[in-house]
């Protein structure tokens, strides 16, 4: 993991330290039985707005027990390079499984979590991933939430190639975006 990486994740934990000290009891969040859907995004542009990338996720999940929820998860991003020797546009995405396991019982509700699923499309080679991840939900209105959440998702081909893409091929994937329980 490079500096910049452990970095932004300090950052993000460290922000959010406030909230959560700060945080008071009270009616907000979900239920058992509750479901949740997310949508959130994200994008890059170089200087001169010739190259650049965007991206969309949405989550449907439902929640097992009140602090513990299990979903669906779909990504997908476009990338458009404009360099000397190429000019090409990419598009990719990926589906996978969640569980996530949320702490406290307030407006800010750190939580952990992993994913299974598969990437596909034009600028990657198609293959499986696991991931870890960790964020935080803040919940603005009894049922209305911002979400912030760092991944660190493996990719492998093989059930045998697991165990060394962990440490070898991971990328980090990060989220913000706005969530809703009903």
């Amino acid at each position: 993991m490079n500096r910049f990486n452990v970095t932004a994740l300090t950052l993000c934990i460290v922000g959010a330290l406030p909230m959560v000290a700060s945080a008071q009891p009270s009616d907000f969040g979900p239920d058992k039985g509750e479901r949740e859907f997310s949508l959130s995004g994200t994008g890059s542009s170089d200087r001169k707005f010739d190259s650049g990338n965007f991206g969309a996720t949405g989550d449907v999940g439902w929640y097992l027990e009140d602090h513990l929820v299990t979903g669906v998860r779909q990504s997908i991003n476009y990338a458009s390079i404009d360099g000397e020797s190429i000019v090409d546009d990419f598009w990719n995405g990926s589906t996978r499984g969640y569980v996530n396991y949320q702490f406290l019982d307030d407006r800010a509700r750190p939580f952990i979590g992993a994913s299974l699923g598969g990437i596909y499309g034009d600028g990657v080679k198609d293959s499986a991933f696991a991931g870890l991840e960790a964020g935080m939900k803040y919940y603005m209105l009894p049922k209305t939430y911002f979400l912030a959440r760092a991944e660190y998702q493996f990719l492998f081909s093989s059930t045998s190639d697991a165990t060394d893409a962990f440490q070898d091929d991971g990328a980090w994937a990060f989220t913000i975006g706005l969530g809703y329980n009903f």
